[in-house]
């Protein structure tokens, strides 16, 4: 039997070394428990709106009032202050979970009070809201984090 010299052990090291990898590369990608989501599908076409949303979070910051975006025992508020029209509010409510695409969803803005979105729609952990509006003169937009325990 012949002795296996250094050289050989290293090249054998790094071929059960690069296997290794490989193997955990290959099960990463093929298992469907390991999400691989990106955050935005179209990045390039929502990078590109990037300046829009910076004029609208400028407006927001703006404001001597905002809405106030508050986790409760029910759900998430969202409450306008009296400054705004009602009847001139448009826009969308934005939750993201950073965690599980399938989660994300939308809330047309109604006021006839302060808006809620109780805890049935919502997963435990994380969410990032954003609330884009608008009173006809200009656009707005505030976001937030909020955990949510279930």
């Amino acid at each position: 039997m012949k002795k296996i010299n250094w050289g050989t052990g290293i090249v054998i090291a790094f071929g059960f070394f690069i296997a290794f990898i490989l193997y955990f590369v290959i099960k990463v990608q093929t298992n469907s428990e390991y999400d691989n989501e990106l955050v935005v599908e179209e990045y390039y076409k929502h990078d590109a709106k990037f300046n829009e949303e910076y004029i609208r979070l400028q407006n927001a910051g703006a404001l001597t009032e905002k809405p106030r975006i508050e986790s409760l025992p029910e759900g998430i508020r969202v409450t306008f202050p009296d400054s705004f029209t009602p009847e001139k509010i448009s826009g969308k409510i934005s939750l993201y979970r950073p965690s599980a695409k399938k989660l994300d969803f939308e809330v047309p803005i109604s006021l006839s009070g302060p808006m809620l979105i109780p805890n049935s729609k919502l997963a435990g952990g994380r969410w990032d809201i954003s609330v884009v509006w608008t009173d006809g003169a200009r656009e707005y937009q505030q976001k937030q984090t909020i955990y949510i325990s279930l």
